[in-house]
């Protein structure tokens, strides 16, 4: 007689990334990243778009690689790199520089994915405890949700900077499941980025699920996760059908 495996614990957190997930990465930040390439580059478009291939530009497409600097990183971390390339800047002068761009030009270019007052209440209401966890900066995230109205939807918001680690570190999702007393065998990390399911993996959540609005192929992130949604609309029905 063959044993039944083990049930899997029933799924209580949920834990976005936000950019490529919540909002559209494409819509979002392009136009910011084009933005502090330029700055960077101070008003050389030559210049500016070697900066963009560094990190991850496709020209053809303008997109950005699956995986790469602007699509996974932190600011400090294209600050780094940048500055590395670049003979006028200092790394902190430079990361304060891109800081001040993303944080005020983020606001007039963010492109929620949907509705994201009635998604978020929908999965509430089915008693999920919700929380966020970026690679951007943690003031900036909350602006960005306020506008929008779901700042206060969110039970957990960490970004590079609130002192939880970064990502692909499993540091956010341990924030995220002891200030929201919750397992981390009850948690789902949703991401854009293989550093998302990276994440979760070390930390040991349950699963990680990918979405395909960001920067990332189905081809992409198969490696990674064995779920993977066109986006996040069809997560409370995925989620459904899976405890069914």
């Amino acid at each position: 007689m063959n044993k039944s495996r083990p049930a899997r614990p029933a799924i209580k957190g949920i834990l976005f990334d936000k950019d490529g997930t919540l909002f559209d990465y494409t819509a979002t930040w392009m136009p910011l990243n084009h933005r502090a390439a330029l700055m960077a580059a101070r008003g050389n478009q030559e210049r500016a778009h070697e900066l963009m291939e560094l990190g991850g530009w496709q020209s053809q497409t303008n997109t950005i690689r699956s995986g790469s600097l602007l699509a996974a990183h932190t600011n400090y971390e294209i600050a780094t790199a940048w500055s590395d390339a670049l003979e006028d800047w200092t790394t902190d002068e430079l990361y304060q520089a891109i800081t001040h761009i993303f944080n005020t030009y983020g606001l007039q270019s963010a492109t929620p994915v949907t509705d994201l007052p009635e998604l978020l209440s929908r999965l509430a209401g089915l008693g999920y405890t919700l929380g966020v966890a970026t690679s951007d900066n943690e003031a900036s995230t909350r602006a960005m949700l306020d506008r929008f109205h779901v700042e206060t939807r969110f039970d957990f918001i960490a970004g590079y900077d609130s002192g939880y680690g970064v990502k692909p570190g499993p540091g956010m999702v341990h924030a995220f499941c002891k200030q929201c007393d919750l397992d981390v065998s009850e948690v789902i990390v949703v991401g854009d980025n293989y550093h998302d399911m990276e994440m979760g993996d070390k930390a040991g959540v349950a699963f990680s699920v990918g979405v395909l609005s960001g920067n990332s192929t189905r081809a992409d992130l198969s490696a990674h996760t064995d779920y993977i949604l066109e986006d996040v609309t069809g997560l409370a029905e995925f989620l459904n059908n899976l405890s069914g």
